[in-house]
């Protein structure tokens, strides 16, 4: 009877052993927590990945996982990311880091000592947390809740760029559609505004209209690259967004996290309207943007 019991137990070892060495998934986990909204962390590793040694953009599954790849001199590791969102304001943030060349001698190593591979995944976490609190400090959203879209006539030009060059746009852009509407007689009807038409997170692409309220009028000047169209009011979601154009994403994810805290169903095509203009500069945390996410019309 001993015998079986010695038998059975070696044999779970062995498979215990087998799965630690060979099928565990990951060498070593980093966990630590966030003030901060999932949306926003993904988006936050997105700007930290391009200031590392990277092998690949970061691999978006779902806000709550994806991966990054880093080059740590000879070695290649990979960053699994988990976020789970405790409450409005606090996330958990499980990273499984794995040295693709290394693995095994890692494993083997980790249970005897505190490997340099341990301490510089540590160190790396360490400063993206650090990384992140600064961001978080150079931002501000309020949710106000629901409130009815403007309705207004407008000129657009339409773009499709990287979601964090869509400021570039609008500044590359807001000279030149101002000069070319206002200097031949349109008549300005309340601020700039840009208005999402595709918002692709696994592509990591943006296709928005940048536009110009004006007064309608039959003297508009023709452009090719000009369009005019009509938005139409509507109920929506409204957040404030004090900060730099460049991540005011941050606030469309807070009102899609309102909108699920709610149970409202929303389109996910953000407006913003802008109260500064960006090629001014002066304190960003003092810029203000209005921002819609306009809700499902019921069928």
């Amino acid at each position: 009877m001993m015998r079986k019991i010695s038998i059975l137990a070696l044999i779970l070892v062995l498979i215990a052993l087998f799965w630690y060495l060979f099928l565990k998934p990951q060498d070593y986990q980093v966990s630590f927590k966030a003030k901060a909204l999932p949306g926003t962390i993904f988006e936050t590793v997105k700007a930290w990945n391009k200031t590392m040694d990277t092998v690949a953009p970061v691999q978006f599954e779902s806000l709550q996982d994806f991966t990054q790849t880093l080059a740590f001199n000879d070695s290649v590791h990979i960053y699994e990311w988990n976020i789970t969102k405790i409450h409005d304001s606090l996330s958990q943030i499980d990273v499984n880091i794995k040295d693709r060349d290394h693995s095994l001698m890692n494993k083997i190593k980790i249970p005897f000592s505190d490997t340099d591979f341990e301490k510089g995944s540590r160190k790396t976490l360490l400063d993206f947390n650090q990384f992140l609190n600064e961001h978080l400090q150079k931002f501000k959203v309020s949710i106000v809740g629901e409130e009815e879209l403007f309705s207004t006539f407008c000129a657009c030009v339409s773009l499709t760029t990287e979601p964090v060059e869509k400021a570039g746009g609008i500044m590359a852009n807001y000279s030149y559609l101002n000069s070319t509407i206002f200097e031949n007689g349109a008549e300005p009807n309340g601020p700039p505004f840009l208005e999402v038409e595709n918002w692709d997170l696994k592509a990591n692409t943006l296709s928005y209209n940048f536009c110009f309220p004006i007064i309608r009028s039959e003297k508009l000047p023709i452009h090719p690259s000009i369009t005019y169209k009509r938005i139409f009011g509507k109920p929506a979601l409204k957040a404030v967004y004090n900060g730099n154009y460049v991540t005011s994403d941050r606030a469309w994810y807070a009102l899609l996290n309102y909108a699920e805290e709610n149970n409202i169903p929303v389109e996910k095509k953000p407006i913003e309207v802008f109260f500064n203009n960006p090629n001014m500069g002066g304190n960003e945390i003092e810029w203000r943007t209005e921002v819609y996410m306009p809700i499902k019309e019921s069928e």
